[in-house]
């Protein structure tokens, strides 16, 4: 894999240096991917190259969820009969220790004519040391955090409203209803002569 940037034009465009340690491949690749087509500038066009130069130091200390080292096959064909092969992650990533992040953001890359010049602006390297350091252009970029998503509690139930299913009802929204409504939900479901409703941590979604 090229180390240089001889064949990229690099005029009006920034190089952006990524700290590859301990970020999840798939989640890392989405992003460079974006930032290679330029998606994060105003002026994207889906038929330009308009997207920057991106520099990844420490690619080898990429990780996966999971046990996708493990789990995870990369499959090939040689062209003659009976060739189809395979390799794990884990292997693929000690022959190579920057193929498995470059694979990933190629295979997030349009597949268009525009593709191979936009992988042409990604350079890999598997240490913390590169030829770019005194770069002018060098701007040192950070991916944007992982979104979570977290569930407000419900409001408390409205006066008189029962739950046709109270036993489901406390299994799926227990966890996020507050201590008054749950009270109201069990003792309407006593005073119907049904046994007592329990809510436990295993059974939640």
């Amino acid at each position: 894999m090229r180390t240089d940037l001889k064949w990229v034009n690099t005029k009006g465009k920034r190089l952006r240096l990524v700290d590859a340690k301990d970020q999840v491949v798939g989640r890392l690749a989405a992003h460079l991917s974006n930032v290679l087509q330029g998606k994060d500038k105003p002026t994207f066009a889906p038929h330009k190259d308009e997207g920057d130069v991106v520099i990844v130091k420490n690619a080898q200390h990429v990780s996966f969820t999971g046990k996708k080292w493990d789990r995870k096959l990369y499959r090939w064909h040689t062209g003659f009969p009976g060739g189809l092969k395979e390799r794990q992650a884990k292997d693929q990533h000690e022959r190579d220790p920057v193929r498995v992040l470059y694979n990933a953001v190629y295979g997030m890359l349009p597949k268009n004519k525009l593709r191979k010049a936009r992988a042409l602006k990604l350079r890999l390297f598997p240490g913390s040391k590169h030829p770019f350091e005194e770069h002018p252009q060098l701007v040192p970029w950070e991916p944007p955090p992982r979104r979570i998503r977290i569930r407000e509690p419900l409001p408390d139930l409205e006066e008189g409203y029962e739950p046709m299913n109270p036993d489901a009802y406390l299994r799926r929204f227990g966890h996020m209803l507050p201590e008054s409504a749950k009270q109201a939900i069990r003792s309407g479901h006593a005073a119907s002569g049904s046994p007592p409703v329990e809510t436990s941590s295993s059974e939640l979604p």
